[in-house]
């Protein structure tokens, strides 16, 4: 059984135990009125008894005068019978009032026999005239007996009249006090009533007012309902689910946050890092192509200073494009081959490129200025400090779904923990006049968030021997 049913059947086993105890002191009251009413008829009945009982004695004793037989003699036995059974109704109808009265009424009865008995022997003697006599002497007590009865009933009626009023004043106050019970008891229920209604409609009216607040967004007010029935259970699930729903909605939040951040952080690192390979032009290389150029422009003709000037012009306007954006892997190999011009305008038959190009694969989306820093890198470390010069090769083939992108160079090679250092993005400061060191690991980190994964980039190398650089795209 639940606790709300536990309450409303309280409230219904108060209500019938107080209908019950008006209903039982209701029926007492009645009962006694009854009782009280019946013994006061019954005494006008006893009285009255005793009058009918002693004239039909009279009747029977004259029949037995007139037909002095064995069956007139038995009823005047009966009558007589009647009349002692009336004497002996009446000895409980004595109180302080009636007790002389009563006396002298019970003495008439029995002189009534008495006179009856003698009437009957002076008959069985066959003396009529004193027969005659207590025939009439029987007669007249008949009829003081009938007075009697008559002043007894009187007496009776006097005391009874001061019951009845009585009666009628208790009976007017019993009226006004079950007035003043019934409004106790309807203003008892009332307030129990509402008391029981509180019990139930708080808690609901809390719930709603938290449900309310839930739909406005407010999810820090708690739900608290002070009973112990099933609503404080679903009040204290009801709490739970807020706190979850808070807990959760902190959480996204929290997601939101970290996302956000993370996606500026992107944005921030993006920015810093093409601003970084902006303005890591190097000097060095700025100087010798300059250097290159006007030796060109002392030795030579303008033609193929000219074309110089074009390539490092366009190598300029590359530079300082807005480079958020992504680029065509064939505007990545126009530039190589720019830079590469310039190259070789100053290393000449020193340096040696070799090309090998799938033309399906120059649609390819890729950062800009991806290959241009990883050439550079392979012609200072692997052309340059040799005095013979030496080869690169760059290759862009389509395996399976991947777009492998290969520069290699037979130089001195890259040790492996140089290797490592690159591929795991650790900071590690430049040659002094060369761009290689924060190109490089730029490079690693653009093409890791541009494509969204981190096995973009391979470097095979042994020192000694060379270094072949592979770039793996998903086409």
């Amino acid at each position: 059984m639940t606790s709300i049913q536990k309450k409303i059947l309280t409230l219904t086993t108060v209500v019938l135990v107080i209908m019950s105890a008006i209903w039982i002191a209701l029926t007492y009251y009645n009962h006694k009125t009854h009782k009280q009413y019946n013994d006061i008829l019954q005494r006008y009945l006893s009285m009255n008894e005793v009058t009918k009982a002693s004239q039909q004695l009279v009747t029977d004793l004259n029949n037995y005068t007139i037909d002095p037989s064995t069956e007139s003699l038995g009823k005047l036995d009966a009558s007589k019978e009647k009349v002692q059974q009336a004497k002996y109704a009446v000895y409980h109808l004595r109180n302080t009032e009636n007790d002389f009265t009563l006396t002298n009424y019970i003495h008439l009865i029995d002189s009534l026999v008495e006179t009856t008995n003698r009437s009957i022997m002076f008959q069985s003697e066959n003396e009529t005239e004193a027969a005659v006599q207590e025939f009439s002497e029987a007669t007249r007590i008949t009829g003081y007996i009938s007075e009697m009865t008559l002043t007894l009933i009187d007496m009776e009626l006097n005391t009874s009249e001061r019951f009845y009023r009585g009666i009628i004043e208790q009976s007017g106050e019993v009226i006004k006090l079950g007035i003043w019970i019934l409004l106790l008891i309807i203003c008892f229920l009332l307030l129990i009533t509402y008391w029981f209604s509180l019990t139930i409609t708080r808690p609901i009216f809390q719930l709603t007012k938290a449900a309310n607040e839930l739909s406005k967004g407010n999810f820090d007010q708690q739900v608290k309902v002070e009973t112990n029935d099933e609503i404080a259970f679903l009040a204290r699930t009801f709490d739970r689910m807020r706190i979850n729903i808070n807990n959760l909605i902190s959480e996204i939040k929290q997601k939101a946050a970290l996302e956000r951040e993370l996606q500026e952080s992107k944005l921030l690192l993006q920015e810093s890092q093409f601003r970084s390979l902006q303005s890591q032009i190097n000097p060095h290389f700025l100087f010798n192509t300059l250097n290159t150029l006007s030796k060109k422009a002392y030795l030579e003709g303008s033609e193929e200073t000219s074309d110089l000037l074009v390539s490092v012009a366009g190598i300029l306007r590359y530079n300082l494009k807005r480079q958020d954006r992504a680029v065509t892997l064939q505007d990545e190999i126009q530039v190589l081959k720019q830079y590469m011009d310039i190259q070789k305008a100053r290393f000449t038959d020193r340096l040696q490129l070799h090309m090998e190009i799938d033309d399906s694969c120059l649609d390819l989306k890729i950062p800009a200025l991806t290959l241009q820093p990883l050439i550079e890198n392979a012609v200072i470390h692997a052309v340059e400090p040799k005095e013979e010069g030496g080869n690169i090769w760059f290759r862009v083939e389509q395996v399976g779904d991947l777009v492998m992108i290969e520069i290699e160079d037979d130089g001195m090679g890259m040790a492996q923990e140089k290797i490592k250092q690159i591929l795991k993005d650790e900071s590690h400061p430049p040659t002094e006049g060369h761009s290689t060191g924060i190109g490089f690991s730029n490079v690693v980190k653009r093409l890791r968030l541009f494509y969204g994964y981190e096995d973009v980039m391979d470097i095979e190398g042994t020192f000694g021997k060379g270094t072949k650089i592979i770039i793996k795209i998903h086409s």
